[in-house]
C-alpha cells in the first residue's frame, strides 16, 4: 500500500521531485510511517519506530512539514511552497488534495474532534482548518482562511472565519 499512494503523490509532482521539492521528503516519511504500523509486533518493528520518530524530527525540523503518522492522508496528496504546515495526528484528509505554505488542520483545544477532509480539496496558504469540520469534495479554501464550520461539496470559502462564497449544486 505505502508504494500505491505514493506513487499517486508522486504523480502530482514535477520529475525527480527528491531534488527539487522538499515536501516529497515529508510525505515519503508520512507513507513510510504509515506502512511501519501495518507490520506485525516485534523486534524489527520496534527499531523502525525508533528510527522513524528521529527521521520525523529532522524532516520536521528541515522542512517546516509535520505530517505524522496517526493522520490518514489519502494518495495524491501535493504540497505547494513547503514551510509551516501542521497536520495533527487523527485528522483525516482526502485523496488528491493540495496544502499549500501555512497550512494548520487541527484541533481547537486539546484532545478535541479533528477535520475530516474530503476529496480533491485545494487548502491555500496559511489557511487554517480546526476542530470537528467537515470539509466535503471539491472545495477551495482561500488563503488565511479560519474554517470553523462544515464546508459542502463542491464550495469555496474564504475569510475569518471562513463563509461559503460559491457553491455548486
Amino acid at each position: 500500500m505505502i508504494n500505491i499512494d505514493f506513487d499517486k503523490d508522486l504523480e502530482r509532482y514535477p520529475s525527480r521531485p527528491f531534488l527539487k521539492e522538499q515536501s516529497i521528503w515529508a510525505i515519503k516519511l508520512y507513507r513510510w510511517g504509515r506502512f511501519i504500523d501495518s507490520q506485525n509486533d516485534g523486534l524489527f518493528k520496534k527499531l523502525k519506530l525508533q528510527f522513524y520518530w528521529l527521521a520525523f524530527r529532522l524532516v520536521e525540523t528541515l522542512t517546516g512539514i509535520s505530517l505524522p503518522k496517526g493522520a490518514v492522508i489519502g494518495p495524491g496528496l501535493r504540497i505547494w511552497h513547503f514551510g509551516n504546515i501542521f497536520v495533527n495526528s487523527g485528522s483525516i484528509i482526502g485523496k488528491n488534495c493540495t496544502l499549500r505554505q501555512g497550512v494548520t488542520i487541527g484541533n481547537r483545544h486539546e484532545d478535541g474532534p479533528l477535520p475530516v477532509i474530503g476529496d480533491n480539496v485545494e487548502i491555500g496558504a496559511y489557511a487554517q482548518i480546526l476542530g470537528g469540520v467537515q470539509i466535503g469534495n471539491n472545495v477551495k479554501i482561500g488563503a488565511m482562511s479560519v474554517v470553523l464550520s462544515d464546508i459542502p461539496s463542491g464550495a469555496t470559502a474564504v475569510g475569518i472565519p471562513a463563509k461559503v462564497i460559491h457553491a455548486n449544486h
